[in-house]
């Protein structure tokens, strides 16, 4: 986060195989900056993989501009990953797909988090926050 500072961040943790709250947080958190005109240009966005496995940076880098062009992609090493997950207080785990024994999701905590540019944390939303609350939440940052 130290790359970040001096600027607002939205933090959001998932995976690119996820189906549907993955798709949804990151839908939620390119609207509300839309909606917020040039007050995004303070914030930046960030999905973080808790799937290194899968999730390589060229995937999440592809994969989030499905969203947004402001959208930062990030991943690491399984280490990497948990201690950031860590750092956060997010929960992520490997689910077995009973259809498939190659294939599996991720159990994963679902909390867009604010935080402020000094990295320390504002308040957080989730992805059925309404967007026009998320962004009148963003439109009150100096």
């Amino acid at each position: 986060d130290q790359d970040f500072r001096g600027r607002y961040m939205l933090v959001f943790f998932g995976f690119t195989a996820c189906p549907d709250i993955c798709p949804a947080g990151l839908q939620l958190m390119s609207a509300a900056l839309g909606k917020i005109g040039a007050k995004a240009d303070n914030v930046t966005p960030i999905f973080i993989s808790v799937d290194p496995a899968r999730d390589t940076p060229e995937k999440i880098a592809a994969y989030v501009k499905n969203f947004d062009d402001r959208l930062v992609g990030l991943t690491g090493t399984p280490e990497e990953v948990a201690a950031v997950a860590k750092a956060y207080r997010v929960f992520y785990e490997k689910t077995p797909n009973e259809s498939s024994s190659s294939d599996y999701g991720m159990n994963h905590t679902s909390i867009i988090y604010l935080m402020g540019p000094d990295g320390e944390y504002v308040t957080h939303f989730t992805p059925t926050t309404d967007v026009g609350a998320m962004a009148e939440k963003l439109n009150k940052l100096p």
